[in-house]
Parts: structure tokens; sequence; C-alpha cells
């Protein structure tokens, strides 16, 4: 199963592989990566005010201010508590309507440790893809105990694609080969975003994560409570990322890693899809690889058996990075102009690439991954035509 050509993330020159991108990031996230950093007096006064009352139960409302724009005030805003979407041992998640606007939002509350900046959302600050779940602003809330939690209020996506997988698994179906391309195609470009643009390892790519709308069928990473920015030579934890999509290094406890565990991680959400059941259920499934690409090869195009290859590589080194998985011949499809969805209506927009994304690509890659009637509309990319 060895990879050549583009499938190999060392083989296409001019791609920047994820050692090189901790060079661009901000100071800011530099120094959130060399430590999780203790608190000055000075940060403490320039964070938001505490709001007394932490209740999520339905009716509950929660005021709190916001910077405002261009210069303006700050502004009040409500938020009334619907109902819980999500709980974990990160805290909860809840559906809230914004008063003023009307505005469905999800708020993740997640208790404080206040000796420790908060990652998640240092983070979540500086991120900005519409494959990315957006965060709108955040607040604190003190409980009747005295504990903090920090809110991340986020834009509200009605599905997660494992509630999509398991509706299908229900009635005995497998999902569209379409949407599996869909979901597969928009995690890796994701991942070619927070990998290239900042370095940043996701750590617990899982169908809970990706949430997607039922509609237009974008889909947008979240949960980035276990995200990091991985430095070569520096330590990491390796019990991370949620078992079943746990990549071999992590399994037998390498501390050093890169974020090719992400993409161990989207082979295994691809391979969950295509056969409606998770493909390890058990740490020891590793060791049945090669049995189960066998099947695959029965089953599939050719194209997604390769792209699966490509995402399994045992050695981290031959995995294909998350840039080269989006120009796969497998994803040709979406990159047809005349493609639509089953219900017919168009694909969700999958080339408004940002030149932050497209920085230091070879222009043979960038041709091969935006096409021609895409480079027409954007913007930026006509501009250089």
């Amino acid at each position: 199963m060895a990879s050549n050509g583009v499938g190999s993330s060392r083989s296409s020159k001019g791609v920047k592989a994820s050692s090189s991108s901790v060079d661009w990031l901000t100071r800011d996230l530099v120094e959130m990566r060399i430590r999780d950093k203790v608190e000055t007096d000075d940060e403490r006064d320039s964070e938001p005010d505490i709001i007394d009352g932490a209740g999520t139960e339905p009716g509950h409302v929660i005021r709190t201010t916001v910077r405002g724009r261009n210069g303006q005030s700050r502004q009040t805003v409500s938020y009334i508590s619907e109902h819980v979407v999500g709980t974990g041992s990160f805290g909860m998640v809840f559906q809230a309507k914004c008063r003023e606007t009307g505005e469905i939002v999800a708020i993740k509350k997640v208790l404080q440790d206040k000796r420790y900046k908060n990652r998640e959302l240092q983070i979540m600050q500086m991120l900005d893809h519409p494959n990315v779940v957006a965060l709108k602003h955040s607040f604190y809330t003190r409980a009747d105990n005295e504990e903090v939690y920090l809110n991340l209020v986020l834009e509200f996506v009605p599905e997660t694609v494992n509630r999509a997988a398991r509706s299908y698994t229900r009635t005995n179906q497998l999902m569209p080969l379409i949407y599996v391309k869909l979901y597969t195609y928009q995690i890796c470009r994701a991942l070619a975003y927070i990998h290239n643009c900042f370095g940043l390892c996701h750590r617990d790519i899982k169908p809970q994560n990706l949430l997607v709308n039922p509609h237009t069928h974008q889909l947008k990473i979240c949960d980035f409570g276990s995200a990091k920015v991985l430095v070569k030579g520096e330590p990491n934890v390796s019990y991370i990322c949620s078992r079943y999509y746990r990549a071999p290094e992590l399994i037998f406890g390498a501390s050093e890693y890169t974020p090719a565990i992400d993409i161990w991680s989207t082979g295994c959400v691809m391979a969950e899809l295509l056969l409606g059941q998770p493909l390890f259920p058990g740490e020891s499934g590793v060791d049945q690889l090669v049995e189960i690409i066998k099947v695959f090869q029965k089953r599939l195009p050719p194209e997604a058996v390769d792209l699966l290859c490509r995402f399994f590589q045992y050695s981290p080194n031959l995995r294909c990075t998350a840039l080269e998985a989006c120009i796969h011949p497998l994803f040709d499809e979406l990159r047809d102009p005349n493609t639509r969805l089953p219900n017919g209506r168009p694909l969700p927009p999958l080339f408004n690439f940002k030149p932050q994304e497209l920085s230091g690509i070879p222009s043979e890659i960038v041709n091969r991954l935006v096409p021609e009637h895409a480079r027409k509309q954007n913007f930026f990319m006509a501009l250089d035509a």
C-alpha cells in the first residue's frame, strides 16, 4: 500500500507540510503553543465581565455585552436557552435564541480552570473558514457554587455527520457515494486550512464533531477543545482522539506525532460512511486493515480504495496531506460544474478559497484544486488571471 505522486505527504514539491507551517503563526498563537500560560493581573482585567447565573434550563435568559463593530460602543445581547443538544466531559452545548435578532445559536459551556488560558477560545478567535464552525463571541458565567464557565457562542448547524449516517443505518441503507465524497472533501479542505495556515492539529476528528447542514450539505468541523499546535521536539499527550479514530502511533503511545493523526481519523470517518459502521471498533482492529481493504476493493470504485490506502498508511510520513487529498481523482466529480445533489440542488461552496489557503502552493496544484469555472467566480483568482 505504498503511495506515490500526490498521495505521498513528501512528494508534491511546494505543498507546505505541517512542520513548516509553524513559521506562519501569529505571536499570540506562538505564545499559546509554547505553554498554557498562567494569566497575569493585567490580562484578567481585560476579560469580559462574569455574569451571575449559569442556568441552561428552557426559558432561562442570559444577558451579556459584546464589543461593538467599527468603533461602536458595547451592545447588550440576550439569549433565551431552548434545550441541551449535547453533553460530554468538556461540559455541554445548548441551543439558544438571540432575543434581539431571533437568530438561533449554539452555546458551548465549559468549566474554567482559573490558572490557565483557554486554548479553544484563542484558537476559535483566529479561525475563519467556510468548513469550520464560526465563533460569534464569548462570555463568562458564574454558578451558585462560584465556579466560572466559559460560554462560546457559535453558529448553529442543525445536524451532525454521525446522526446523518445513523439515519441510513436504521433503514439498512448505505450513504450515497456523492455525500461521502462531499463530506470527506470538506473535512480535508478544513484540515488543510488549520494544518497549513496555523500548524494546528484538531486531534479529535470523528462524526460527532462534524456538523452538516441537511439542506445544503455544507460541512463544518467543530469542537476544538483538544486542538493544539504541534511542534517538533515538544511532547504531547498520546491519550488523545476518540478510540475508534485513533492513529496507530497514538495507540502505541507516541508523544511526538504530527497532524497526520487527523488524516488517519479522516480515513476512519470516510470508511465508516462507506460501511455503515465504525471501521475499527477496537484497538486491535488496525491489524485487520489489509483484509478490510480487500473487502473495499470488491465494493468501491478504485479511486475510493486508493484514497483510503493513502489515509491508512501506518507510517505518518507516508500518509497524504489534507491538501493532497483534496486534489485526489475521487473528488473530480465535485469539480464538474454539472454535478448536482440527489435532490437536484447545487453543491455547497467548495472552491471559494481565500489567498491564505493557497499561499505558497504551486500553480499546477492550484489548477488541479480549483476548477476553471470556479476560478472565474473567485474574485482574487480572477484578478490573478
